[in-house]
C-alpha cells in the first residue's frame, strides 16, 4: 500500500490552509639543472618518473555543500541561539557570507541550476520536483559543472542526494562528470537504514546498492565519513571537486537519540511567517493537535552541522584548508510549514513561496588564500552563478556549448567590485498542488510576487509588488501605486515561462494508477544498448509554425531563444531540419564504469 510521505502530508495541510551560488595551476618538479646534465640515462628515467608522481597541482580544491530546506534563522551567524551550528558559523567567520544568495523555491530546479549554470525553465525542470514515478531528468544535452572540472584535470566525487533524474543512463551522476558517486538518486530516503524510496533500496556506490549498513548508521554522518575518506585517500597530484548535497534537514526527520534528547524542550512557538503556507499550516496543525516538528528539525540540523565539521577537520588535518574553496547554501528557503519545522523570520514565507523566505537562503563561501574572513557580499548572487564563479576562481574553462544564464560573481567576492543586478531573475514553483503557482521576478530594486491559482474554469491571479531594495522583508505591497511596473514585470514573467519545453516536469502528488516501484533503484536505469541511438524529437525539428503558435504555452524545440514571437534562430533552414535526426552525444549517455582506485572504493559496497 502506498504511504503518504511527510512532504505529501504537508502538501495536504498547505492546500487546506490556502483554501481556508587566471590560472592557479603550476607544477613543482625537484630536478636541478646539474642533475639533468650529469645523470645517466637510467638516473634520468628515475628522476622523470619521480617527478611525474610528485608533481603538485596548486589549483584550489572545491567542495560544494548543499543543505535541504534549511531555515534562514536557524544558524548561529544569523542570531540563532537554540540550534548548534558551530561548523557553519566557522565557515562564516573564516570566509564570506553570501547575504543575498537566491535559489528556486524547491529542490530539483535548484540542483539543476547549480550543476548547469542555466535557467531551470529552459531545461524543463522549473515547476516541480522529479518524483520517483517520473521519467524526467535534466537532459544529457546539458553540460554539468563536474564535467568542467573533470576535463580540467580534477578528480570528481559526489556524496549525497541527486534528485535530477533516475530513469535514463544520461541521468546518472557517473554519466554527468562524477567519477565517484556515493548516495541517493531520490529524496526522502530516510536517515537510517534501509534508505529506501517507495520501498526500493536507494543508497548506492557507482551503480551498486549498499547492502551491509548497520541499524545505527546515520545518513548525515555517513556522508561526512565518506567525504573525509575520499579526501584522505585522494590522488595527491591532482585537485578535487566534491559535491556534498545533504538530505538534511528535510522531512521525514530522524536523528540519533542523543540529538533528539538535546532538543526535546526547544521553543516551538515561532513568529508568524506571513504566508498562508506557513501560518495556515501551523494553525491547522495546532487544531489537529499534531506534535511540533521543531525539535526533530533542530536535531537533524545539528547532525548535518556535525558532518560538515568532520569534513572541515579533515581538511585541517590534511593541510588543505587554505587552498580549498568551500561553498555552502540551502537548496531553497526553510520548510516553515507545520511539518517542516524551519524558521525564516524576519524573511517572509518559506519553501515553495515566491517570497524572500522561499528563495533567499543561508549561504557562505570560504577560501582562506583569497577571501577575507568575516566579510559579507550584499550583491544579488543566484544559484546559477555558482558554476561560472567557481570556474573563474579555479581558473578553468566552463566548456559550455549552450548559453550560460548565470554570471561569475568572483570579481565581487575576491575584489569587492560592485555587480548590480539590473536584469530580472525569475523563479517559480507549482506547489502545493497542480495549477497553483508561486512566482517571483526581481532585480536590485523591484520584486513582483505572483500567486496564480488555476482552477477548472477560472484563474485567480494575485500580484504583490515590493521595492525590495528598501523593503527586504516584504511588508509594503506597492502594486496599486505602481501598476505600470506590475504590468512590466508580469510580461517578463510570461515571456520567461514561454521559453520552457512543453513536456516539462509538473506537479504530481501521487503515482500514476498501477505504477510500481523497483526493489532496487540502482537497477532501474535501462542499459544504453536497449535504447534508441537518438533522442526522441517528433514535430520539434520540422514545424516552426506549430512551435510559434503555442505562444506562451512553451516550446516544442529544446533550448529555443528568449522571445517566442520570433523563432527564426531556432529554425534557421527548414530544409536542413528535415534531415535525419541527430544521434545523442555518446559522452552524455554512455554507461560509465568508474575506475577503481583507493579513493573510489568504499568499504560498504555490495560486491
Amino acid at each position: 500500500m502506498h504511504r503518504m510521505s511527510r512532504f505529501a502530508q504537508s502538501v495536504v495541510i498547505t492546500a487546506a490552509a490556502i483554501t481556508a551560488a587566471s590560472s592557479w595551476a603550476s607544477t613543482e618538479v625537484a630536478v636541478t639543472e646539474e642533475a639533468a646534465v650529469t645523470a645517466t640515462t637510467a638516473e634520468i628515467a628515475t628522476i622523470e618518473a619521480t617527478a611525474a608522481i610528485t608533481a603538485v597541482d596548486n589549483r584550489p580544491n572545491v567542495i560544494v555543500m548543499v543543505a535541504d530546506d534549511l531555515g534562514w534563522a536557524d544558524v548561529g551567524f544569523h542570531g540563532n541561539t537554540e540550534i548548534d551550528t558551530p561548523s557553519l558559523d566557522r565557515l562564516a567567520a573564516e570566509g564570506m557570507e553570501l547575504n543575498r544568495f537566491y535559489t528556486t523555491p524547491i529542490c530539483t530546479p535548484t540542483r539543476s541550476e547549480l550543476m548547469t549554470g542555466r535557467d531551470a525553465m529552459r531545461m524543463g525542470v522549473a515547476y516541480a520536483v522529479i518524483q520517483a514515478w517520473d521519467n524526467h531528468g535534466v537532459s544529457p544535452e546539458e553540460h554539468f559543472m563536474p564535467e568542467t572540472f573533470l576535463a580540467a584535470g580534477y578528480q570528481t566525487a559526489m556524496m549525497g542526494k541527486w534528485h535530477m533524474g533516475h530513469s535514463q543512463p544520461g541521468h546518472h551522476p557517473n554519466n554527468r562528470g562524477f567519477e565517484h558517486f556515493y548516495g541517493h538518486l531520490h529524496t526522502e530516503v530516510g536517515f537510517f537504514p534501509p534508505f529506501s524510496k517507495e520501498g526500493g533500496l536507494d543508497f548506492q556506490v557507482n551503480g551498486k546498492s549498499i547492502t551491509d549498513t548497520k541499524p545505527d548508521d546515520y545518513e548525515s554522518f555517513m556522508l561526512g565519513d565518506e567525504v573525509s575518506r575520499y579526501i584522505r585517500e585522494r590522488d595527491k597530484s591532482k585537485p578535487f571537486f566534491i559535491y556534498m548535497p545533504f538530505i538534511a534537514p528535510h522531512t521525514p526527520f530522524d536523528a540519533p537519540q542523543d540529538l533528539i534528547d538535546k532538543y526535546a524542550d526547544i521553543n516551538t512557538d515561532l513568529e508568524k511567517g506571513r504566508s498562508p503556507g506557513t501560518d495556515g499550516t501551523r494553525l491547522l496543525a495546532k487544531l489537529l493537535m499534531m506534535d511540533s516538528a521543531r525539535p526533530l528539525y533542530a536535531a537533524v540540523t545539528d547532525g548535518m552541522d556535525q558532518a560538515i565539521g568532520k569534513v572541515l577537520n579533515t581538511l585541517d588535518e590534511e593541510g588543505l584548508t587554505d587552498n580549498t574553496i568551500v561553498i555552502f547554501h540551502s537548496d531553497n528557503g526553510g520548510a516553515s510549514y507545520s511539518v517542516g519545522g524551519a524558521d525564516n523570520v524576519p524573511l517572509r514565507g518559506g519553501k515553495g513561496d515566491g517570497y524572500e523566505g522561499g528563495i533567499r537562503v543561508v549561504s557562505v563561501m570560504r577560501w582562506p588564500e583569497k577571501i577575507k574572513p568575516g566579510t559579507k557580499l550584499t550583491d544579488i548572487m543566484t544559484v546559477m552563478d555558482v558554476f561560472p564563479t567557481l570556474a573563474e576562481a579555479a581558473g578553468v574553462e566552463t566548456r559550455n556549448t549552450l548559453k550560460l544564464d548565470g554570471r561569475s560573481m568572483w570579481p565581487a567576492i575576491a575584489e569587492g567590485k560592485k555587480m548590480p543586478r539590473e536584469d530580472y531573475v525569475f523563479f517559480i514553483s507549482e506547489i502545493p498542488y497542480a495549477g497553483y503557482y508561486n512566482i517571483a521576478g526581481f532585480n536590485d530594486e523591484w520584486k513582483l510576487v505572483q500567486v496564480i491559482d488555476q482552477k477548472q474554469t477560472s484563474v485567480e491571479v494575485e500580484n504583490m509588488l515590493f521595492r525590495i531594495s528598501e523593503d527586504p522583508y516584504e511588508y509594503n505591497d506597492l502594486s496599486e501605486q505602481h501598476p505600470e511596473i506590475v504590468k512590466m514585470i508580469a510580461k517578463k514573467i510570461n515571456d520567461w515561462r514561454a521559453t520552457g519545453p512543453m513536456n516539462a516536469v509538473r506537479n504530481s502528488l501521487v503515482p500514476p494508477p498501477g505504477w510500481r516501484a523497483p526493489k532496487d533503484w540502482a537497477d532501474y536505469i535501462r542499459p544504453i544498448e536497449k535504447l534508441q541511438p537518438q533522442y526522441a524529437r517528433e514535430l520539434v525539428e520540422v514545424d516552426p509554425e506549430a512551435d510559434k503558435a503555442l505562444g506562451h504555452k512553451g516550446r516544442l524545440k529544446y533550448d529555443c531563444i528568449e522571445d517566442w514571437r520570433d523563432l527564426s534562430d531556432c529554425y534557421p533552414a527548414k530544409e536542413a531540419e528535415v534531415d535525419a535526426m541527430p544521434e545523442a552525444a555518446p559522452e552524455a549517455i554512455s554507461v560509465t564504469t568508474p575506475v577503481t582506485t583507493p579513493a573510489t572504493t568504499p568499504a560498504t559496497t555490495e560486491e
